[in-house]
């Protein structure tokens, strides 16, 4: 509630004359928020908190079945003239009290009326929870006597002992997760194949039961009482839960955020056990088991509870940090308060926000929650869509209700209804409806630049792998690497003792043989036949020696740069035939090889890109000019280069036997691209092209984008 409202209303005769009081079961505590006093309303019923500033309660308190409304807020007018809230403030106060029934009216139907709020208050979370169908929640049971009574056995964990216990547990556990990273690795690769499903949805289950028992524990250790616990549908996975609203009453806030904090306390500790465990197992079934309570603890607790975008643990925990009660809601307030008044020209709109940096909280939160719900729900609905369709499309079919038309409704209805727009409901409407046309000239009429990018490879159209033809010891380095050569030109020296050797025998059987021959041309009745055969085998095994010999000068076979990177750390090594020792790269022709998905084919055939351009992976800045593209018919599924594959960092999905081979086939397109200084450098560097299409507006292009998804993933 905010003081700062008009201190007279014209709906201020509906209230005025009424005789209400705080029911007799609400119950109150103070709390302190940024050095701030609050005072807190419980109502144990519906196990519902309200929170009012000191000057409010002062109002609420006051009120009684023998004073009217008008009576009490005059008295509080002159006793606190300065502080009392204005009438506008009051009525707002008063009807929010009445819809959490706070409050006691003196009359016969008060009761039935409190059931008619109540039962109308349950339809709506009734309602709320079927169109929320990815976290329906299921009430089952009371567990507040099972805690009290089992509080004893365990309540000591939460204490500085249990602290201890779990930092050194966890501390070891990471020391044991770090020496085996690639092994962890590694069998994550399979941690969704349907082989491990079963044994993931148990730890799942095992972990979220030990979770909610965790909050529950930690909430009635310091006074609080949990009377709900049952099942919540997570993406139609049934895992437990439990509702620990009752540690809102706490007044340190350090309590609350320890509540909050306890669940992924317990899942952090489990993960540390199951480290553990999986270390000292071999392969079998409580290895692996060992492994999904590790894998669920660990991500679920990092990209879902820890998270505050959300509303799980993360939000109520960054919430009492900042001090900022009902801080999705007041976010919401603000953004709303923004808009009505920069937009529509309220001028009697107040913040909700206190202050500049409370202000900065909640724009900030509400528009990254906004945006990272949609992403998530999103990403959800994908998922659930990848297993049952069917189940998907009504999924997605509810999320447009309630994230499209059901808010666009009610936007209408605020806009033609709301009394806060009574005065500016005209500039409202227009406002209205010229914003809507321009996002409709904006997505569907005006002709937006467009472009189409596509992972590749840069490749010098004539290349050439400089390998050792024989081995030998670099003993010379010739030709300086980055230095451009001319064809026959040298590039190394090797020497081979070995070769040495083996060239002076093979000499010498040579002249022995020429020798013997000659002898045997004296004799009239020699047999020569054996002695040429020898000489003729000596002879080309003393060719090959010599080419041999020829070979450990090592040449460029054509004119280019000469690229070796490194290559002055093999003088003075030994290496093998066959070892690559570097490339001729010739810089007169270059060719960027892309990979164009099929689903994405349509923007080379159907609308004939008008230009492109070649960027590479650390030469972001320098532009390079292509021309002359073509596409090679027919899918290939053998990346030009295995840098484009998921293994090493690129956008393309592979296969898991092979990391050069692509999941799905695709266009290759070759790319003619224009010479530059220092290019010669970055051949089989990866890096993207940019073909230029004619410019179309963008609700086409996403229409047609959603069919692509539908048709690649789902063959519709």
């Amino acid at each position: 509630m905010t003081e700062s409202l008009p201190t007279f209303s014209e709906s201020w005769y509906r209230i005025a004359g009424q005789r209400i009081c705080l029911r007799p079961g609400v119950k109150t505590r103070r709390e302190n928020f940024r050095g701030e006093r609050w005072i807190v309303l419980e109502n144990p019923f519906s196990n519902q908190y309200f929170r009012l500033r000191p000057a409010a309660y002062e109002l609420v308190a006051r009120l009684r079945p023998d004073r009217t409304v008008e009576q009490v807020w005059q008295q509080c007018l002159d006793r606190f003239p300065d502080q009392a809230p204005g009438q506008e403030a009051v009525i707002q106060l008063l009807s929010q009290l009445y819809h959490a029934n706070l409050l006691q009216y003196d009359l016969a139907a008060d009761t039935t009326r409190l059931f008619e709020r109540y039962q109308k208050r349950r339809a709506r979370e009734i309602s709320a929870r079927l169109l929320n169908l990815m976290f329906i929640r299921i009430p089952l049971l009371d567990p507040d006597s099972f805690l009290r009574r089992s509080l004893p056995a365990v309540g000591w964990l939460v204490s500085w002992i249990g602290m201890a216990l779990w930092v050194g547990a966890v501390g070891w556990a990471l020391k044991i997760v770090a020496d085996n990273a690639p092994s962890l690795f590694a069998q994550g690769q399979g941690v969704l194949a349907p082989d491990n499903l079963i044994l993931l949805y148990v730890s799942l289950v095992l972990i979220k039961t030990c979770h909610e028992f965790g909050h529950a524990y930690c909430c009635r250790k310091f006074g609080g009482e949990v009377h709900v616990m049952g099942v919540q549908f997570m993406i139609f996975a049934p895992v437990p839960y439990m509702d620990a609203t009752s540690a809102w009453g706490f007044r340190s806030r350090w309590r609350r955020v320890l509540v909050g904090s306890a669940g992924m306390m317990v899942e952090l500790f489990l993960a540390a056990v199951a480290a553990f465990v999986w270390s000292t197992t071999g392969p079998g079934a409580l290895h692996s088991l060992a492994y999904n309570v590790m894998f669920v603890a660990s991500v679920s607790t990092l990209v879902v509870n820890g998270n505050p975008l959300l509303r799980f643990d993360g939000y109520y925990i960054l919430s009492d940090l900042v001090e900022i009660p009902n801080l999705a809601q007041r976010a919401n307030q603000q953004l709303r308060f923004l808009w009505e008044r920069h937009v529509f020209g309220v001028q009697q709109a107040e913040p909700p926000a206190r202050g500049r940096r409370e202000a900065f909280w909640l724009v900030a939160y509400g528009v990254a929650s906004g945006i990272y719900r949609v992403i998530v729900f999103g990403g959800v609905l994908l998922l659930v869509a990848d297993r049952f369709l069917i189940i998907g499309l009504l999924m997605a079919a509810v999320c447009g209700i309630s994230w499209i038309a059901a808010p666009t409704g009610k936007f209408l209805h605020y806009l033609i209804t709301s009394p806060r727009l009574a005065r500016v409901r005209l500039r409202a409407a227009a406002v209205t409806s010229a914003l809507a046309a321009v996002v409709l000239l904006a997505l569907a009429v005006i002709p937006f630049p467009h472009h189409y990018r596509a992972p590749g490879v840069l490749k010098a159209k004539e290349r050439t792998i400089v390998v050792a033809d024989v081995s030998g010891q670099v003993a010379k380095l010739v030709a300086k690497p980055g230095s451009t050569v001319s064809a026959g030109q040298p590039l190394l020296e090797l020497e081979n003792r070995e070769l040495e050797l083996s060239l002076a025998d093979a000499q010498a059987r040579l002249t022995e043989t020429e020798a013997r021959l000659r002898q045997a041309l004296g004799r009239a009745n020699a047999d020569l036949k054996p002695l040429r055969s020898r000489l003729k085998s000596i002879e080309d095994r003393l060719g090959k020696l010599r080419r041999d010999q020829e070979a450990l000068v090592i040449k460029a076979r054509h004119p280019g740069v000469w690229v070796a990177p490194g290559v002055e750390q093999f003088k003075g090594r030994l290496i093998e035939r066959g070892t690559p020792l570097g490339l001729i790269v010739n810089p007169i022709a270059f060719e960027f090889v892309a990979v164009v998905e099929q689903a994405d084919a349509d923007a080379l055939f159907a609308r004939k890109p008008s230009g492109a351009q070649v960027r590479l992976k650390g030469q972001a800045d320098c532009a390079l000019r292509a021309d002359h593209w073509r596409v090679v018919p027919g899918g290939n599924q053998t990346l030009p280069s295995a840098a484009l594959g998921w293994a090493a960092g690129g956008e393309v999905a592979i296969t898991r036997q092979d990391p050069t081979r692509a999941a799905t086939p695709f266009f290759e397109v070759q790319a003619d691209v224009a010479a530059a200084p220092g290019v010669a450098e970055f051949h089989g560097r990866s890096g993207k092209i940019r073909f230029d299409l004619a410019p179309e507006p963008l609700f086409p292009r996403w229409l047609r984008r959603l069919w692509q998804l539908l048709q690649t993933r789902y063959q519709v």
